[in-house]
């Protein structure tokens, strides 16, 4: 069940006051990592993208009372990086109308939030909040639990790189479509001209049903690419023998 669908689930006490004091649904996690378990002692973590420290604020909260309402964990740790416009930029200047705004949260676990941070900033994670949910089993384990912290930190990053280079990958593919699109209509009008006796006229474009890329990974996602600038060089090549006057 995703997150806005427990939210959604929820058994409400049916007042008004309640309902309006409910958090409102956030995103689901980019990722979540696998639990670590030691001596008692689970470690979860989660990644959510976020452009503002506010919206990381928002999922902190969102995740540690309603996600976690019936089963509060001991600590919540979070850390976040966000790229903010700069007060009274508009943002036309480019990078220099922006900041880098970070910051952490222990939440009971001295030290902690540091250790997310450094994670992010290792694997250069943007625009997004990383929390590890800690439920303590009543045993000490003194600096491995720093290790089970970045572990899981570290997984949902990667993921989170991996999902924002997939994002990249499809944005590619889509332009390579449009192109490829341009110059198989451009193609066709050339080849209706040699075999039309009539005046020429463009050719009607087609409406191109949109590929769908949501079941890609990011391996099969850089295959098409190349396979999409192959076909665009090929169709440009036959444009050209085309255009030249025999």
């Amino acid at each position: 069940m995703s997150q806005s669908e427990l939210f959604l689930s929820k058994d409400l006490d049916g007042s008004l006051d309640a309902f309006i004091a409910e958090p409102r649904p956030q995103p689901d996690p980019i990722a979540t990592s696998q639990e670590i378990r030691d001596r008692g002692s689970i470690f979860v973590a989660n990644i959510y993208r976020a452009t503002t420290p506010e919206e990381a604020r928002a999922r902190l909260n969102y995740l540690k009372h309603t996600v976690h309402r019936k089963r509060k964990a001991t600590h919540e740790i979070s850390a976040w990086r966000c790229m903010v416009l700069k007060h009274g930029k508009s943002g036309l200047a480019g990078l220099e109308d922006f900041e880098l705004v970070q910051g952490s949260k222990d939440d009971g676990e001295s030290w902690a939030g540091a250790k997310v941070l450094k994670v992010m900033e290792n694997l250069a994670v943007i625009d997004a909040v990383v929390i590890v949910s800690r439920w303590y089993g009543g045993m000490m384990l003194g600096p491995a639990r720093f290790s089970h912290i970045e572990t899981c930190a570290t997984e949902v990053c990667k993921e989170f790189k991996r999902s924002e280079e997939l994002q990249d990958c499809i944005i590619t593919l889509r332009t390579l479509d449009d192109l490829l699109s341009v110059h198989r209509e451009k193609l066709a009008t050339l080849t209706s001209h040699e075999t039309s006796n009539e005046p020429s006229s463009p050719a009607t474009p087609r409406t191109a049903k949109k590929p769908d890329y949501s079941g890609v990974d990011v391996t099969k996602a850089k295959r098409l690419i190349h396979a999409r600038e192959n076909a665009i060089k090929s169709v440009k090549g036959l444009i050209a023998k085309k255009a030249t006057p025999s």
